[in-house]
């Protein structure tokens, strides 16, 4: 829908011609602000609000299509490293029949998790609590050994199950961690072959349900696709300024761990 035959008033007092939301969007991008009267900005929202009610009637058709995607058996018996032993694949659902296994980036070589997998923990830590109301248990799993997930738990102050993979083949399988070989180029991450992967460790997160005792992959999603999970994005595609990442290396670069961003004030 147009907004026009409406008297427009800039931040410069200039009258000009109402532009539609398409041009609206593109103004703010050159713009600081785009000062109009509240009539005029009711439409725009409102013309914005159809968009946002398209976009929510398309995610939940999406999300009926993801819950019926089909399932497929894990045949191999992982055993992961964690607080209380070898622990199994099946295991780590205590009694719930639906898993959330969040693949935290951490390298055996490394001293710390990744920085941008750090943020994610503090923010799905706290809502494992309400996700096990529904049926549901999340665990984190990463190729460091245990001693480091611990420790670095402990700086963080996270609570959530985090088990080490290093003897498993489970983060190969899943297409988290890559061989030297297979970061020249012949790396499958987010379901395509021959990818280039600048780090032996990828994020993602992968789904399994458990019927009969029998574990079922049901699910993965990684890249761009994590971003549904990074509550701090959804707030900051609300402001004016957006993620303001545009002139950074790479679009996450400003995030840092929890306890280092005194640092930078």
């Amino acid at each position: 829908m147009l907004l026009s035959n409406l008297n427009c008033t800039n931040i410069h007092g200039e009258s000009n011609e109402c532009k539609t939301f398409e041009e609206m969007a593109e103004m703010s991008k050159t713009h600081s602000s785009n000062i109009v009267s509240r009539e005029e900005w009711l439409k725009a929202r409102l013309e914005l609000l159809k968009k946002e009610k398209s976009l929510t009637k398309t995610r939940d058709e999406l999300t009926h299509a993801r819950q019926n995607m089909p399932w497929v058996k894990v045949e191999k018996d992982y055993v992961f490293d964690g607080s209380d032993g070898k622990t199994h694949l099946h295991e780590l659902f205590e009694g719930k029949s639906q898993l959330i296994v969040y693949h935290f980036m951490f390298d055996p070589d490394w001293d710390v998790g990744c920085k941008s997998c750090s943020s994610f923990a503090d923010q799905y830590d706290p809502t494992i609590i309400h996700l096990a109301q529904r049926d549901v248990t999340m665990v984190t799993i990463s190729k460091a050994p245990l001693e480091k997930l611990d420790a670095f738990k402990k700086r963080m102050g996270w609570k959530f199950k985090w088990l080490s993979s290093f003897n498993s083949d489970f983060n190969s399988d899943f297409h988290v961690s890559f061989t030297d070989d297979e970061i020249a180029g012949k790396a499958n991450y987010n379901f395509e072959e021959n990818t280039t992967f600048p780090e032996r460790e990828a994020p993602g997160m992968s789904i399994f349900a458990l019927k009969d005792g029998q574990v079922y992959h049901t699910y993965s999603v990684y890249a761009r696709g994590m971003e549904d999970f990074l509550t701090v994005y959804r707030f900051l595609d609300v402001v004016p300024k957006g993620r303001d990442e545009d002139n950074l290396s790479f679009g996450m670069d400003w995030i840092k761990l929890k306890d280092n961003y005194a640092e930078s004030r």
